[in-house]
């Protein structure tokens, strides 16, 4: 409990997470008078980085930094708005269809509700659109980031966890388009019992004074980004490290070719993925060792017994788990709340014969939410702020959205073929 408190007031106090988890480990060796291990210390945080899949980070965040910065989403958008533009709604649906598209090469869900608030918000305010809406339908389509392939999340669980990248990547794909679908049937229903949705579409997108063939061809290139790394890696021609920087090269020769990248802004992107790597890297190692020390308290195996006490069923587990991780991304950034509690639950995982690509799953989705959660939830603040709307009308507009999430969750949990059929067909 100490070192509950100790890491819980750090991280109120405004100390970088990465310090507060180090802190904590520090503390629990001198509460529980293992300073005998102090001197093993380094070398644990120093091991915890040799890992093969850490290499994949900062290719993959090299992707999303390029494409974001290459005019990828006004041509995704414009491509989605040939098809469903002239729906009822279909400013609607293109939002989530182009962030289902961009979800698999920004990867993440900041980014992601950031880039898209600013193209996608004003367009749907012209058509008509109730602000709020717009900017729950904005939010909503930007949790898909971290789930479709390739997943930055995934990547973390995979280390954590000592899994395969590979299977998780593949492992999101039907839980995400479930997720898409259910949030196209949310946009419907309203367009049918709802005044907030506007009948007619009087503006079309940005796509509007260009040719048809111009538009599917700028747009349709830079899905073939996340295509080559699913073929890739499911056909065993590349790892994801390989993939990482395969989708990295074409990523910029697409944006070469827009004229929306120039060779000097390489320098701005380096920076950029730099930092998050260190950042995310810095996780990494303090929560590894944070791990390790208590393992060698056996804190894991008493977390086991204590859970056997409660339940034995593999689906309260989980939901246990997801109610936790949807708490603590209420505070904790998704990336840190994985890192801190997935390698603590791994032992009880195993023992309840759970499927690791399926926990994994419920991760991703479980930590991405605290985006979207009060009282810290960034994905809310980039929407209100674009769209000036309070937080609780925003609030009551995405609940429909987070009940789609609840249900693809429980059916996640309920029915694990959902999530790891996909990579035992794909991935051997």
């Amino acid at each position: 409990m100490v070192t509950v408190a100790v890491f819980l007031a750090l991280l109120f106090l405004g100390m970088p997470i990465f310090a507060a988890i180090l802190m904590a480990a520090i503390v629990f060796l001198i509460v529980n008078d293992l300073s005998v291990l102090f001197d093993g210390l380094p070398l644990q945080f120093y091991s915890s980085l040799e890992v093969n899949g850490l290499l994949a980070i900062p290719l993959f965040v090299l992707v999303g930094e390029i494409m974001n910065k290459g005019g990828l989403t006004q041509r995704l958008i414009a491509v989605t708005n040939l098809f469903v533009g002239r729906f009822k709604g279909g400013l609607a649906y293109a939002n989530l269809i182009t962030n289902a598209m961009a979800a698999s090469i920004l990867g993440s869900a900041i980014a992601q509700i950031g880039v898209m608030s600013k193209v996608m918000i004003p367009a749907m305010e012209k058509q008509g659109y109730d602000k709020a809406l717009s900017g729950a339908i904005t939010a909503s389509g930007g949790l898909l980031g971290p789930i479709f392939p390739p997943s930055m999340l995934m990547i973390i669980y995979g280390v954590v966890a000592v899994q395969p990248i590979a299977p998780l990547f593949i492992a999101g794909i039907i839980p995400a388009l479930l997720i898409v679908l259910g949030f196209c049937l949310v946009v419907f229903l309203m367009g049918c019992f709802s005044q907030k949705i506007p009948a007619v579409q009087t503006v079309k997108d940005t796509g509007e004074q260009t040719p048809t063939a111009k538009v599917l061809i700028d747009g349709i290139l830079p899905g073939f980004i996340p295509l080559v790394v699913i073929v890739g890696i499911a056909s065993g021609v590349m790892t994801p490290t390989e993939a990482g920087a395969v989708a990295s090269l074409i990523a910029f020769i697409l944006c070469l070719i827009y004229r929306e990248i120039k060779v000097s802004d390489l320098s701005d992107i380096f920076v950029s993925v730099a930092t998050l790597t260190a950042t995310i890297c810095g996780l990494i190692a303090s929560a590894t060792l944070l791990s390790w020390v208590l393992s060698f308290e056996g804190v894991p195996d008493r977390l086991v017994e204590a859970i056997a006490t409660l339940t034995d069923s593999p689906f309260w587990f989980m939901l246990l788990v997801f109610a936790v991780l949807l708490f603590l991304g209420m505070f904790l950034e998704s990336i840190s709340a994985m890192i801190v509690l997935v390698p603590i639950l791994m032992p009880v995982v195993v023992e309840l014969g759970i499927d690791p690509i399926q926990f994994g799953v419920l991760c991703a989705i479980a930590t991405t939410l605290g985006v979207l959660t009060p009282p810290v939830g960034p994905g809310l603040f980039i929407v209100m702020s674009q769209t000036g709307v309070a937080m609780k009308p925003l609030m009551k507009m995405m609940i429909p959205f987070l009940l789609v999430i609840l249900v693809v969750v429980i059916a996640i949990i309920a029915l694990p073929e959902l999530s790891v059929w996909l990579p035992s067909v794909f991935v051997k």
